[in-house]
């Protein structure tokens, strides 16, 4: 069985490659194999100790006991917030509610509908349409002329208190004011502002063209050359060494890793079958061996002498009785059940048990 998988030829490793390989592959196998030993005993003892303590504790003990838990918690709370709110409202509101229903249906029906009834009819209906008349005569007649009146004077006192002051101050002295401020503000921007902007226009271009584009050209050309000449180099240089790592280093051990841990594998598994195999010689086989060839016979050996000691006890315990009251002992029942070697004769004594030998392994 190979466990060294390599790479077909032809990959292009080096002799650095190889160097590199061994060693690690030794410190591997020294590292990886006790760490691979020790996870398989852990992981043992762990369904070990599941299947055995953890699994029953929990379907006997835990199991039941978080469900009678649940149970009690959940009557309790049923009995302190569900069951005395279902009581009230089911033997206290709704039959108050039923009641005072009954007795709203009673009184509308019985007084408040009649009483309506009757000041509508009587009342209400009467004195709505003496106001009605009274209010289209007194509309006509009082109300509408004084209501003229009253808008006539208010639109002349509103004209004269908030119209015709603001429009003679716009007319006499807000129009001329702002004529004369846009007059001046028309001489500042044409003989002030003008050739200030074209002055500053004029430096701003110069600025540009004599100080910041040559001063960014130079930084332009300065960020290429460090770019071309140093950044680029150096950052092929990490590039390669990155790469000439991965390749010739970490993916040789990476492989060596990888195999360890198959080989250790198969060595806990060899030495796991071993064990067993161990185990059956030092001890499976040899109590197999002695329960078969020893316990067995020993077992049948003894049945057979209990079963004459038996017959023996019986025989005498029935010429005692027959000495003492000279009277045929009766044969129990379960005595009398045909056995192998008996006969259904009456005066034919019953035949010895025979017991078939058991096929010995």
């Amino acid at each position: 069985m190979e466990t060294d998988k390599r790479p077909p030829a032809g990959g292009g490793d080096g002799c650095l490659v190889g160097v590199i390989r061994i060693p690690v592959k030794i410190v591997a196998v020294l590292v990886v194999l006790p760490v691979r030993v020790v996870w398989e005993l852990l992981v043992a003892g762990a369904r070990a100790v599941h299947r055995h303590v953890l699994g029953p504790l929990y379907v006997h003990v835990v199991e039941p006991l978080l469900r009678a838990l649940g149970w009690l918690l959940t009557t309790l709370l049923k009995l302190v917030f569900v069951w005395p709110w279902v009581g009230l409202w089911r033997y206290v509101l709704v039959p108050v509610g039923q009641g005072l229903a009954w007795v709203g249906r009673g009184l509308y029906g019985q007084v408040l509908a009649p009483a309506g009834r009757f000041l509508t009819a009587c009342v209400l209906r009467p004195l709505g349409e003496a106001l009605a008349w009274l209010g289209r005569g007194g509309m006509r007649y009082l109300l509408a002329p004084l209501a003229k009146g009253v808008t006539w004077i208010g639109w002349v006192l509103g004209m004269s208190l908030f119209v015709w002051p603001w429009v003679a101050l716009w007319r006499y002295v807000l129009a001329p004011v702002g004529r004369g401020i846009a007059w001046l503000a028309a001489a500042v921007y044409r003989y002030v502002l003008t050739p200030v902007g074209h002055g500053l226009v004029w430096l701003a271009a110069a600025v540009f063209r004599y100080l910041l584009r040559p001063v960014g050209r130079g930084l332009v050309w300065l960020v290429v050359a460090l770019y071309r000449y140093l950044l680029r180099p150096v950052g092929l240089g990490l590039v390669w060494l990155v790469v000439a790592l991965y390749r010739y280093v970490l993916t040789p051990v990476g492989q060596v890793l990888v195999w360890a841990w198959h080989v250790a594998g198969r060595i806990v598994g060899a030495l796991w079958r071993g064990l067993k195999r161990v185990g059956w010689v030092l001890v499976g086989w040899p109590a197999s061996w002695a329960y078969r060839h020893v316990l067995t016979p020993v077992g049948h050996a003894a049945r057979e002498v209990w079963r004459t000691g038996r017959a023996a006890v019986r025989e005498a315990r029935a010429t005692v009785r027959r000495a003492l009251f000279g009277t045929p002992p009766v044969e129990p029942a379960r005595s009398r059940a045909r056995t192998l070697g008996s006969t259904t004769a009456a005066d034919a004594a019953p035949a010895d048990e025979i017991s078939l030998p058991r096929r010995q392994g």
